[in-house]
């Protein structure tokens, strides 16, 4: 135990007083929202530009009603023109594009028949937003000629807001919905990226130390499983560090900008709110949809989520981690590695592929609960599960079979790491190392 304890320290104290261990434990959370600011910025500055579009109207149905100006967009009348010299004007001109409507009696075919051009490929929310003028009007004029009444239809609409109970009498809400998914899917991706990070960091550890041949100096006195097992400890407790560093920053930001928003964030952090409570704080406070995000977001089960978050991070991690340190034992470069790479990338990637795309339509579906339990995919699919409300006894079984395949897989790794780390000059194959596995001396 002191001779692993001693690794551990090695490679932590190794890590985090790396020049760029620090900079970027500081910096990653400026540099993220510098990217969003920056993104949002330059959305800003598109939407700024004003675009302007004409129109040559021979069919007579439309008129400036339709055609309203915008922030973004305004549109000139150039039917008096007509098409051919309206076309020359807008290529000549500062003009965005011509949208041609001639006249022909058929609505279904005059819908089909209505022409866009422009010097570029148009903006799809551009030609949306035609398509659905366009549609709406020619809608009106059949609902007409069927002798419907437009103002009855327009009186008739009603607006329907479901509220959303379980069973337990407690609310939820669209905007609980999105907190869970921004939640989930925060909580999935940094696991996934810290083991992408870290678990890499560990082959390149073993890979640095084997070609500098150092590694025959330390397994004469420490077993390759302890070598192997103190990399992980080290490397984990580092990603740790710097995960719970970058959480205080993150939580100084969220104040300081809840404070700009005027949202008593301190308030709504000691306990979860019950919905009638909930329903007043939003009613008193005249929050927007952002701001009750924010508040569902603080009203979920944090610290429940921040421990299940831990322990999916160190069993997904270590995991993963230990297969990587059997790929940087087993070569001699990098190069080498990706053969053996993709394989357990895969995983990774599947999860994160299943949480965005299935986890978030159907969190308790089948794909949902089945990926959630197998060991390679339910670190990242059960954390994003988690925000929507998961039973204790799914969790601890995901919990066990997690446990018993990263016991196994720690195992095997370190038949291949003992083995590995002394071999140099033969590139390695999948047969080689399955006879790695199965050496017993």
């Amino acid at each position: 135990m002191k001779k692993l304890r001693l690794i551990i320290e090695r490679e932590f104290i190794a890590k985090v007083k790396n020049k760029s261990f620090i900079v970027m434990t500081f910096l990653s959370p400026l540099l993220m929202i510098g990217m969003g600011a920056l993104v949002f910025f330059l959305m800003k500055k598109n939407d700024e530009k004003v675009k302007k579009i004409v129109y040559v109207d021979e069919s007579g149905l439309f008129s400036k009603e339709i055609f309203k100006d915008s922030k973004t967009v305004k549109y000139e009348d150039f039917t008096k023109l007509g098409i051919d010299d309206s076309k020359k004007k807008v290529e000549q001109g500062d003009y965005y594009g011509a949208l041609h409507i001639p006249k022909i009696d058929s609505l279904e075919v005059l819908a089909n028949s209505i022409e866009f051009f422009s010097k570029d490929s148009p903006s799809m929310s551009i030609m949306g937003s035609l398509e659905n003028k366009i549609e709406k009007k020619l809608r009106n004029e059949k609902l007409t000629k069927f002798g419907i009444d437009l103002a009855q239809i327009k009186a008739s609409k009603i607006q329907s807001d479901i509220k959303m109970f379980n069973f337990s009498g407690e609310e939820s809400s669209k905007a609980k919905n999105v907190a869970s998914i921004i939640a989930g899917g925060l909580a999935g991706y940094m696991l996934f990226m810290f083991v992408m990070i870290y678990g890499t960091s560990v082959m390149r550890s073993v890979i640095e130390e084997k070609t500098s041949r150092i590694i025959e100096v330390i397994v004469s006195s420490v077993k390759p499983f302890q070598l192997m097992l103190g990399k992980i400890i080290g490397n984990a407790s580092a990603g740790l560090l710097q995960f719970f560093i970058w959480g205080v920053l993150l939580f100084i930001i969220t104040i300081v900008a809840s404070s700009l928003l005027g949202i008593d964030m301190v308030e709504m952090q000691t306990s979860r709110i019950p919905a009638d409570q909930m329903e007043a704080v939003k009613q008193t406070v005249s929050v927007n949809k952002f701001e009750q995000i924010i508040i569902e977001i603080l009203s979920l089960p944090l610290f429940k989520i921040f421990v299940i978050f831990i322990f999916y991070f160190l069993g997904g991690y270590v995991l993963y981690s230990s297969l990587f340190a059997a790929v940087g034992a087993a070569v001699d470069n990098e190069t080498d590695t990706q053969q053996f790479m993709m394989p357990i990338m895969l995983p990774l990637m599947l999860g994160v592929y299943v949480g965005f795309f299935t986890v978030i339509n159907d969190p308790h579906g089948p794909i949902s609960v089945v990926f959630s339990h197998i060991p390679f995919t339910s670190p990242i699919v059960m954390l994003m599960r988690i925000p929507f409300g998961v039973a204790w006894w799914e969790i601890i079984i995901s919990m066990m079979l997690l446990v018993g395949t990263f016991m196994i897989m720690v195992w095997l790794a370190a038949k291949i790491y003992r083995v590995g780390i002394l071999m140099y000059g033969k590139k390695p194959s999948y047969k080689d190392l399955w006879k790695w596995i199965r050496y017993n001396g």
